[in-house]
């Protein structure tokens, strides 16, 4: 079971606060659409990976504002590292929040190696975060959010989405179209 991502960033806007998010990749793009605080968002776009470093710089140098990074389970993987420092940090105002849709979803939809195994809020625990939880359904999620935001982190949340939710119109379509007709024409030729 997996939620829209849409509805999932809905969720988080509303019950924000005065954090401030670093949202990056296909989450950036989402985000934009449904924060309630732009001036209070630093988007980290054409920087794959490197959204919760950038966080967690902001973590240490305002310890009294609450900084949430919106990153993807793609993004995260290119720098999975910055789960342990984060955790040997200890910022109590972080949270990290990974959108998992088990897809590099901005360059196409390439599926994530072995995403269905991978388990970021147990790689987050084992690291030495403080509470990593994982939400399936936008019902838990609207719940069970304001506990987490409100507790000393480090917080890790994962949000299992459905591929592609965030909005299929545009040109962003058009580009997973091509991509998709590439792979078809690749896998014909190989074939």
């Amino acid at each position: 079971m997996s939620m829209e991502a849409m509805a999932a960033l809905r969720i988080l806007a509303m019950q924000r606060g005065e954090a401030v998010v670093v949202p990056t990749m296909s989450g950036a793009r989402g985000w934009a659409t449904v924060s309630t605080r732009p001036e209070l968002d630093l988007p980290v776009s054409g920087a794959m990976g490197k959204a919760s470093s950038v966080a967690l710089g902001l973590a240490l140098a305002q310890p009294d504002r609450q900084i949430i990074v919106l990153d993807g389970d793609g993004s995260l993987l290119m720098n999975l590292g910055s789960v342990v420092t984060i955790a040997g940090m200890r910022p109590k105002n972080f949270v990290h929040a990974v959108c998992q849709n088990e897809v590099y979803e901005i360059t196409g939809g390439q599926p994530i190696p072995n995403a269905e195994r991978v388990d970021f809020a147990g790689i987050a625990l084992a690291a030495g975060f403080v509470r990593a939880e994982t939400f399936r359904d936008v019902a838990a999620l609207e719940r069970d959010l304001p506990a987490l935001l409100s507790a000393d982190g480090p917080s890790f949340l994962t949000l299992k989405l459905r591929p592609f939710s965030w909005d299929d119109s545009g040109p962003r379509r058009r580009t997973i179209d091509a991509a998709r007709a590439l792979q078809l024409m690749f896998s014909t030729a190989a074939g």
